[in-house]
């Protein structure tokens, strides 16, 4: 499987889309305190800003293209000057083409320096929550749409709670694996078309295809809705990459894997993931392979234990052991119990 694509990145989003799209992910609960063109404004960057510097005068280093929060700090600086004071420390934000303000703490702008931010353009919205809350669930959903995403080829299934990538050429039965795992109780993620997310340096988050949703397209038998078929306990919106396993034709000239010692790995966007390469030949049941896979991933996450490791180490173990005794009774010491 070639996960050599190129991951793409989202460079801007309108504020407009800001607000609709982070109401729907988290329970942060913005509210618009004033009516501007939200299409106009875009926000560049994933970090946030506090703009106290910038209201005491200081804007040579104002980061004013990201998202700006004003807590508790910011609104009693500004509350505590005279009227003239505090439209002149405001105007310090408005000149700049700043794509939002948001209130954090149910705090309140005068209405002054509300008109003052409708007539430059810029949404000023609030919520309840506090400014370290407020920063830590914007910055989590604005590196998640500001990440490297690429869509692959393949099935996304949770089992046992291991996210597990199934790939492989098309024909070779991924849909109809996934399908069986689901109804062996495993939950279906994506299938045929999954988006994969890097968050961070080290994290692959799998999700679906809007469009496709949960259904799953089986050969002979046409399309399936796994979500009305199996309840909503088949699904699951997002899971992170723990395994990729790759389905491959039966080829008798092929020496494949039988101990699992040499440990084999894959690059997606960037991120290494184990990969677990599984031959297909009649007679063979894939389904109950890949819930060894992932029991085994388990066992070797949890208390570092490799079944095949384990096995070397018990036959050095014996061969030294009668080495030992051949050296110290002779290696004919032993002959006459097979007499």
């Amino acid at each position: 499987m070639n996960f050599d694509q190129k991951g793409l990145k989202r460079r801007s989003m309108t504020v407009e889309y800001f607000i609709e799209n982070i109401n729907k992910s988290i329970d942060i609960k913005l509210r618009r305190l004033n009516k501007v063109d939200e299409q106009k404004r875009r926000i560049y960057d994933r970090d946030l800003h506090r703009p106290g510097l910038a209201l005491a005068g200081f804007t040579n280093l104002f980061t004013y293209k990201r998202v700006q929060i004003l807590g508790n700090t910011e609104t009693r600086f500004l509350n505590q000057l005279d009227d003239k004071t505090r439209i002149k420390a405001f105007d310090n934000i408005v000149k700049y083409k700043v794509p939002c303000i948001i209130l954090t703490s149910n705090n309140k702008l005068d209405k002054v320096l509300l008109d003052m931010a409708t007539e430059a353009g810029i949404a000023v919205l609030a919520t309840r929550n506090a400014s370290t809350k407020t920063i830590f669930l914007i910055t989590d959903f604005l590196v998640d749409r500001f990440s490297v995403y690429q869509q692959y080829h393949g099935s996304m299934v949770d089992v046992y709670g291991v996210g597990v990538f199934l790939v492989g050429k098309s024909g070779l039965g991924k849909s109809e694996v996934a399908l069986d795992l689901v109804e062996r109780g495993h939950r279906l993620v994506a299938d045929d078309a999954v988006v994969i997310n890097r968050k961070g340096e080290k994290v692959l988050i799998a999700s679906r295809n809007n469009i496709i949703d949960h259904f799953m397209e089986i050969r002979g038998l046409g399309v399936v809705d796994v979500r009305a078929a199996f309840g909503i306990r088949a699904i699951r919106e997002k899971k992170v990459v723990q395994v990729v396993v790759e389905l491959l034709e039966w080829n008798e000239g092929i020496d494949y894997e039988r101990l699992g010692l040499d440990t084999k790995t894959t690059r997606i966007l960037g991120v290494e993931v184990p990969l677990v390469q599984l031959p297909i030949n009649p007679g063979k049941n894939i389904t109950v392979i890949i819930e060894v896979v992932a029991l085994n991933y388990l066992l070797q996450q949890h208390s570092g234990y490799v079944a095949a490791e384990a096995l070397e180490d018990r036959i050095k173990r014996s061969i030294d052991g009668e080495s030992m005794l051949n050296t110290r009774f002779g290696s004919n010491y032993f002959a006459k119990d097979y007499e």
